[in-house]
């Protein structure tokens, strides 16, 4: 006969249904503070003293979680790597040194793939963190230090799905990496080296002498120049202003489009000026060394467009537009 097709689930029922489970799992995850102790901080040690890689194992949901695991301390300055169980115990174990750490995934802790690599390792002197839901299993057994994650129930409805258990795993993953992480002074800029493709990794690293306009692509006239001077300077470079500079090469003003235009809109006659005197004085200014980070918050706080770069003499270096923060992707 065939199956019975499943009600279709009211609006009411599904929500009840998803804050129950995140109830669940939010209750698994905060049994684990409490849990914590001696063996925690064993493990942490194991972790810093590694002198190869921390290998992180598991099959079935607990290997997708462990895969995670791997990732975020692998990212947060514990080098760490994701080996499958099954794979370890067909050739795979070559990858795992005496010099590594073995952090074994398994809720019962009774997995075979496990089980199987565990005397290899045991006789190769590698040691083993154990993450399971039972302290009496036999992967807990043989670990050097054990965790426990052990929930009173899964947030499946049958209790059957791995659910709250992973969820609890994942967590304590988490409170491994950062605690090595802040173990190890690991910082914004270690963060953004192992990041470098990423959007952090570019607001962490690029400078703006990385992406300002330097030598004869900076607009610049000196303070003694007409408007009109100025303004064919403004065409010629392209950055919608240009500074203006006292004799010794120090910043004196800027004179931008939007200068222009208020002067234009109030009718006076620019063939005459000089640009010092209609000039912006104080512009804004930024160090070559300076985050572009900090640059693009400084355009964004004031809505200014564009930034001139000076060294520690107030010298002109160089000239920042908000075009080059969004073509280097900070902005």
């Amino acid at each position: 006969m065939p199956a019975a097709e499943a009600p279709a689930p009211t609006p009411a029922n599904a929500l009840e249904l998803a804050r129950t489970v995140l109830r669940i799992e939010a209750q698994a995850v905060s049994a684990l503070v409490d849990r914590l102790d001696g063996s925690f901080l064993r493990a942490v040690e194991l972790l810093l003293q590694c002198r190869g890689r921390v290998v992180v194992s598991g099959v079935g949901k607990s290997g997708h979680v462990g895969r995670k695991i791997a990732a975020t301390m692998a990212s947060t300055g514990t080098p760490a790597m994701f080996v499958h169980a099954a794979e370890a115990a067909h050739g795979d174990l070559g990858m795992v040194t005496r010099s590594d750490v073995l952090v074994a995934l398994s809720y019962s802790g009774e997995t075979s793939e496990l089980l199987t690599i565990v005397p290899t390792l045991k006789r190769e002197g590698t040691p083993l963190v154990a993450i399971t839901g039972d302290a009496g299993s036999s992967l807990a057994r043989h670990a050097d230090v054990h965790l426990d994650v052990h929930v009173d129930k899964e947030a499946c409805p049958l209790n059957l799905a791995p659910t709250s258990s992973t969820t609890a795993m994942l967590a304590l993953g988490d409170a491994l990496a950062v605690a090595c992480l802040d173990a190890r002074g690991f910082g914004l800029a270690d963060f953004a080296r192992s990041h470098p493709g990423g959007a952090l990794g570019r607001r962490l690293l690029t400078k703006v002498e990385d992406v300002m306009a330097t030598g004869e692509d900076i607009p610049s006239v000196p303070a003694t120049a007409s408007v009109m001077e100025a303004i064919r300077e403004i065409s010629r470079k392209r950055l919608g202003m240009t500074a203006v500079l006292e004799a010794d090469g120090r910043v004196a003003g800027i004179f931008t489009d939007g200068d222009l235009r208020r002067l234009l809109e109030r009718g006076t006659s620019v063939r005459d000026l000089r640009v010092a005197e209609v000039m912006t004085r104080n512009p804004l200014t930024i160090d070559p060394g300076a985050l572009a980070a900090e640059a693009a918050q400084l355009i964004e706080s004031t809505r200014k467009n564009q930034l001139l770069v000076i060294d520690e003499g107030g010298r002109l270096v160089g000239a920042l537009h908000a075009h080059d923060l969004t073509a280097a992707r900070v902005l």
